[in-house]
């Protein structure tokens, strides 16, 4: 089918709020379920393309869903075009900013735009981009949340079962004591074998996280992520220089802007844009040439399934993080084997709704 046909005919977006099999508790609070807003755009010629956002909160569902649907006549119309179509979206939210809600409507648009293209095409995401199907190295991030270590050891054995070679853990307990017997206890049960990333989600100030983390320097993490607040570049330059272990944040970056001020200030070792907050797949396309210029090694934060193909064409790919929530309402879920996600060679992205599911997780 010839690219130039496609016309965008509707936009539809739906609320679901999927239970997760390992609730998530961070230092941040407990994340019991996945709010997504589902997003399918159809075009006049029936090429569908679809994507899904996650909102983090319920409470986000409603609100995020009607903005979605009043973005409907802003794209009405017109060609199957990512590029135009957020230049436009932007030009029209530019005084609102490309943050919070507005920011993730327009990254689920461009996920699903750029998914009916590759649809359009036959051809998977990967190959649309210029790249091929691959493994990508991958770690699971399924669990080990704020649950002790009495805990923690059983519970890293499940994480690796399915075959992963790397797992993270979630730190920033009340003590640095309990934080340094939760990761012995994950190591000792998993052994020296298996890689191990440790999440701070932004718990602790610069002093105290350049103390943590040189207690932990000895226990040869593959990095340390978010020790203090996201937008402390400077505070995450200081423990970067101080520590040992490397620093990752690019979670809470919105759009390649945030992340080339960040790479300026050398905030960080390592980088993992989130594909929902850094733009979409045009975002992202961007940020991974900031991350080559920079030679900065880049992984995923959530979206396994539209973060593999992405992984596959970005210059310094590193790590893909592998979550399954979104897994109880698609039909053929991200697969994983070897420790390695195994980006799909169907035509899109792969994502098929399994709509029994949906049914059942649809808030009205």
């Amino acid at each position: 089918m010839a690219q130039h046909t496609l016309t965008i005919r509707a936009l539809q977006a739906r609320a679901v709020n999927v239970p997760m099999q390992r609730p998530l508790q961070t230092s941040g609070g407990l994340v019991g379920t996945a709010p997504l807003v589902l997003i399918d755009i159809r075009t006049e010629e029936g090429v569908t393309g679809s994507s899904y956002i996650f909102c983090y909160t319920p409470l986000a569902l409603q609100p995020m869903t009607q903005l979605l649907t009043n973005l409907e006549e802003l794209i009405k119309g017109d060609g199957l075009a990512p590029f135009a179509i957020e230049r436009k979206l932007q030009r029209r939210f530019r005084l609102l900013g490309p943050q919070g809600f507005t920011g993730m409507a327009l990254a689920g648009i461009d996920m699903a735009v750029w998914d009916a293209l590759a649809k359009a095409s036959e051809m998977p995401l990967v190959r649309l981009l210029g790249g091929e199907p691959r493994p990508i190295p991958a770690y699971n991030s399924c669990g080990l949340g704020i649950i002790g270590s009495e805990r923690a050891g059983a519970e890293a054995q499940e994480l690796v079962a399915p075959g992963f070679h790397a797992i993270k853990v979630r730190l920033g307990y009340p003590d640095l004591e309990t934080d340094i017997a939760v990761v012995q206890a994950v190591r000792q049960s998993v052994g020296k074998g298996v890689l191990l990333m440790a999440d701070y989600n932004q718990s602790l100030s610069v002093p105290e996280a350049i103390r943590r983390i040189h207690a932990l320097d000895e226990e040869h993490l593959v990095w340390v992520e978010e020790p203090t607040l996201a937008d402390d570049d400077v505070g995450h330059a200081h423990i970067s220089r101080e520590a040992k272990t490397p620093i990752q944040i690019g979670e809470n970056w919105w759009g390649p802007h945030d992340m080339a001020k960040s790479l300026a200030a050398s905030a960080s070792d390592f980088v993992m844009p989130d594909v929902m907050k850094i733009g979409g797949v045009t975002g992202w396309l961007r940020a991974a040439a900031l991350a080559e210029s920079a030679g900065v090694p880049m992984s995923s934060h959530l979206f396994p399934e539209m973060s593999a193909h992405l992984l596959a064409v970005t210059p310094t790919c590193h790590w893909l993080e592998y979550v399954d929530w979104a897994n109880p309402i698609l039909c053929e879920p991200l697969k994983v084997e070897g420790g390695h996600a195994l980006v799909s060679n169907v035509s899109g992205v792969g994502i098929i709704w399994e709509e029994k599911a949906i049914r059942r997780f649809l808030v009205q």
